[in-house]
C-alpha cells in the first residue's frame, strides 16, 4: 500500500506538480491541469501583477479550491529578491508554501546554492514551508534540510532543456541520504523521463515546459500523469536486480526430460 506525498503538514495524492508558464493560452493550460490530476500548481510571482485587479490575470484561471497555488521566485538572482518575492506573495494571499529559486547564471539558470541556503534559512524562520530548487548535489541538499526545508527539488537537467535525468547516480546518493521528500524539478522532456525519476525513488516530479510546449499539451499532461504513477508503482514494487547473464523464466526443477 502506497502512502500520500507529505510536504510539511500537507498531504497530496498526486505526485505531479505543474507550472503555468508557456502554454499557448489559458484555456489549454486549464485543460492540461485538469487531466494531469495535479493538486499543486506553481505560479511565477513576477509574472503576475498582484495589485492590478482590473485586467485578466493568470490567477483568474486557477481554482484555489482545487489546487494549492504554489508561488515561486523564478527570475530572482539574489537572496534579497527571492525573500522579497516570497513575502509579497504571502501578503497577497497566496500560499505560505514557496518554491524558492535563486538563480546564479542567466545562460544555464543553475541555482546559486550559497544564496539559496541563506534565503531558505531566513524564510523558514519567517514561517514559510520552503521547497528549494537546487542542483543534484547531496551535500547542498543536506544543508537545505538542516535549515528546515520541507523538501528538496534537485534538477534533472537545466530548466526547459528536456534532457531528462542526466545524473541518476547523484540522484540515487541524494535519495539515500534524504530525510525529506525529493521532487525532481526541471529537465523532464517526456513521459519516460518522469518515469525514470520516479523509479529511482523520487517522491514527485515538477514540470512545465515538457507539457506546455508539447505539440498537444493536454495529451502530454495525461501521459505525464500516467508516467509518474507507473514509475511510482514500479519503485514501490521493487525492480529485479540487473544480471550479466540469462536466467530461465521457467524453472527446470521437476521437468521430465
Amino acid at each position: 500500500m502506497d502512502t500520500a506525498l507529505a510536504i510539511g503538514n500537507r498531504q497530496f495524492q498526486s505526485r505531479l506538480i505543474l507550472g503555468t508558464g508557456k502554454y499557448p493560452d489559458f484555456s489549454t493550460m486549464v485543460k492540461a491541469l485538469e487531466v494531469s490530476g495535479t493538486e499543486i500548481v506553481t505560479v511565477a510571482v513576477r509574472r503576475v501583477d498582484l495589485t492590478d485587479k482590473s485586467g485578466e490575470s493568470l490567477l483568474d484561471y486557477l481554482d484555489d479550491s482545487k489546487y494549492l497555488i504554489l508561488p515561486n521566485t523564478a527570475a530572482c538572482y539574489t537572496k534579497e529578491d527571492a525573500i522579497r518575492t516570497a513575502m509579497l506573495a504571502r501578503e497577497a494571499g497566496m500560499s505560505d508554501m514557496v518554491k524558492l529559486e535563486v538563480i546564479g547564471d542567466e545562460k544555464t539558470l543553475f541555482p546559486d546554492t550559497e544564496q539559496l541556503i541563506e534565503a531558505s534559512e531566513y524564510l523558514v524562520k519567517e514561517g514559510f514551508t520552503v521547497l528549494p530548487y537546487t542542483n543534484d548535489d547531496p551535500i547542498v541538499a543536506r544543508k537545505l534540510e538542516d535549515v528546515g526545508c520541507a523538501a528538496v527539488m534537485p534538477l534533472a537537467a537545466p530548466i526547459g532543456s528536456g534532457l531528462g535525468v542526466r545524473n541518476p547516480f547523484n540522484l540515487r546518493i541524494l535519495l539515500e541520504q534524504a530525510r525529506v521528500p525529493v521532487i525532481v524539478d526541471a529537465g523532464v522532456g517526456t513521459a519516460s523521463d518522469a518515469a525514470i525519476a520516479m523509479e529511482l525513488g523520487c517522491d514527485g516530479v515538477l514540470m512545465n515546459t515538457g507539457i506546455a510546449c508539447a505539440r498537444d499539451p493536454v495529451q502530454m499532461a495525461e501521459a505525464m500523469k500516467l508516467a509518474v504513477m507507473a514509475g511510482r508503482k514500479a519503485f514501490v514494487s521493487g525492480r529485479i536486480p540487473r544480471k550479466l547473464y540469462a536466467t530461465a523464466s521457467s524453472p527446470l526443477d521437476g521437468t521430465f526430460f
